[in-house]
């Protein structure tokens, strides 16, 4: 990870960490550097939260300022802007979001031409230019100068390709969204209405500062309840850029990544469809997934956390499934990216083929209990190098054994040090994480 840019891009508090001069300079260094051979094309697409639009306007000055074309999505999620960028001859796309974060916080994400997160390389250069360690770029002048133009209709064109993916209508099926008051507030229930599913969607009023605020899928309670009151088929829960998917099964019950990873790899494996025979999945992914998998004859690559890495493994190795505990998976065949949209069009395919409930689906798969702490700090890397800390996560994993085990980790997105313990009782997860939050308290 870089100074400004982690796993999922530059991502803090709007106007705090991530300021709209930051957003300028960005504008400034991608409009000059795609626009050196040709006239460079840059899509953007925003959330709902506030400080989304005031970015959006920070980049559209700076690219144009560059010399290059800004091409306006609007309101849209990060999936239909890598779709967009790889199939229209963009020469990268930036979406404007923070994710499952407050409305407080906002990021920056950059794709490239082929859909896949921008390289380091361009990200350490875009750091060393905010920073003023490259001279100043030259400001293009008279015709030179760029221009923003709307693109709604790239949007569109992405819910027509989704829409495209289904291989059956959903008439009779009962359907329920959590639109988290973000990116698929306007896109996701077109797509299952122009299926024939009896949709029902909630978290679909954003004001800019309600987005994932006890809605989505960080907190699907609401959904939960929408699909028992309802009597409902399945539910979906989408974060506030739509590149995750939480599920909630006709019963009520909370079916994350780990358990879509397994219930679409066993079908693809079923279907002759699971390249390599095997499903990528991080160092989060609980026990119960892996053994799991064992027991279907299915093999998984573990790569560090961030759907960055999960995408890498993936188009190193040609796999198509791949993904997180907390939503985010990649189905390479259609996309390059998370698209919670798709997955949840990828898990009723699995439903509709195999005319069975998504709780029966995932019971061949049994979660270790599992507990995830966040500790904030101020400083993630004095933590993580502290001899105490070294030696409590040694000592803690010693004691659990095959048993279960603990994962110490700096977050990618966030000023936290996460802490996660899974063992074969609640008791235990809670014994040992509390442990160790207990100590790195002491320390901050």
């Amino acid at each position: 990870m870089g100074k400004y840019f982690g796993t999922d891009g530059f991502r803090g508090e709007a106007n705090t960490v991530l300021t709209a001069e930051h957003a300028f300079k960005i504008g400034r260094y991608l409009g000059w550097y795609y626009n050196q051979n040709s006239k460079g094309r840059i899509v953007i697409g925003k959330d709902t939260r506030r400080s989304s639009y005031m970015f959006e306007y920070a980049l559209v000055a700076g690219i144009t300022a560059s010399g290059s074309d800004a091409f306006l999505l609007h309101v849209t999620t990060t999936p239909s802007v890598a779709y967009v960028v790889r199939t229209e001859n963009f020469d990268c796309g930036i979406m404007v979001s923070a994710s499952h974060n407050p409305y407080s916080d906002n990021g920056i994400k950059v794709l490239d031409g082929n859909g896949h997160k921008i390289s380091a390389e361009v990200e350490l250069a875009m750091e060393k230019y905010i920073d003023g360690e490259i001279d100043e770029l030259p400001y293009a002048k008279m015709d030179k100068i760029g221009v923003a133009k709307d693109y709604a209709i790239g949007r569109n064109r992405y819910i027509g390709y989704l829409i495209s993916l289904a291989t059956r209508s959903y008439d009779g099926m009962k359907v329920g969204l959590d639109c988290s008051n973000g990116s698929t507030f306007n896109l996701a229930k077109n797509v299952f209405d122009a299926l024939g599913a009896k949709t029902y969607a909630i978290g679909c009023e954003p004001d800019g500062t309600n987005i994932n605020k006890n809605c989505g899928s960080t907190h699907i309670e609401a959904l939960q309840q929408l699909v028992k009151e309802k009597n409902l088929d399945v539910g979906f829960a989408f974060d506030g850029d739509a590149d995750r998917c939480i599920a909630v099964d006709g019963d009520g019950k909370e079916i994350h990544g780990d358990y879509i990873l397994y219930v679409c790899g066993k079908y693809l494996k079923q279907c002759g469809k699971l390249q390599g025979n095997t499903v990528v999945a991080t160092v989060m992914s609980n026990m119960g997934l892996f053994k799991a998998l064992d027991t279907e004859g299915i093999d998984y690559c573990k790569t560090s956390v961030g759907d960055k890495y999960v995408n890498e493994a993936m188009v190193a190795n040609g796999y198509v499934l791949g993904g997180e505990q907390s939503g985010h998976v990649i189905f390479s065949k259609h996309a390059t990216t998370g698209d919670g949209i798709l997955t949840a069009l990828m898990l009723m395919e699995v439903i509709l083929e195999t005319r069975e409930p998504l709780a029966k689906l995932a019971s061949g798969m049994r979660m270790y209990p599992q507990l995830l702490k966040n500790v904030r700090v101020s400083d993630k890397k004095v933590i993580m190098e502290n001899e105490q800390v070294k030696a409590l996560d040694k000592q803690i994993a010693e004691e659990l054994g095959e048993r279960g085990r603990i994962l110490l980790r700096e977050s990618g997105t966030e000023p936290v040090i996460r802490v996660m313990v899974e063992a074969e009782t609640d008791e235990l997860c809670a014994k040992y994480v509390g442990k160790m939050v207990d100590l790195i308290e002491t320390l901050i």
